[in-house]
Formats: C-alpha cells, sequence, structure tokens
C-alpha cells in the first residue's frame, strides 16, 4: 500500500500502527496524523534509532499493509 492510501486511512491504519511501534501512544498517533515525516521522527524518539531506520521500518509497514 502506498503512503498516500496509508495516510488517507489513518484512522483504519491507527490501529496497525499501533500494533507494529507499541510504544507509540494514542496521543502521539494523533498528532501524527498519518504524516510519515511525524511518523518517522516519533518511531526515531521513542526507539532510539536513526533515520535511515526509521525509514526502513516505515518502508516494510508500507510494503505489508493493505
Amino acid at each position: 500500500m502506498n503512503w498516500d492510501k496509508i495516510e488517507g486511512n489513518w484512522k483504519q491504519m491507527k490501529g496497525d500502527v499501533k500494533t507494529r511501534w507499541g510504544k507509540l501512544t494514542d496521543d502521539q498517533l494523533d498528532v501524527i496524523g498519518g504524516k510519515r515525516e511525524k511518523l518517522a521522527g516519533q518511531i526515531q524518539e521513542s526507539y532510539g534509532v536513526g533515520q535511515e531506520e526509521a525509514e526502513k521500518q516505515i518502508k516494510e509497514f508500507e510494503d505489508t499493509s493493505r
């Protein structure tokens, strides 16, 4: 699934995102609002990974989402 579809269906996708990145709170997911850059930033902050790793994880999520 491409990111435009994920962003457009963010309310429905939040559960999948929460399953994948369990450290992210509902409030953080609301702030992210489907924005890829904000998700990457929150992953970096919550999991202590770099930008490259966060982008890799998001790409894997994108590729496995339907």
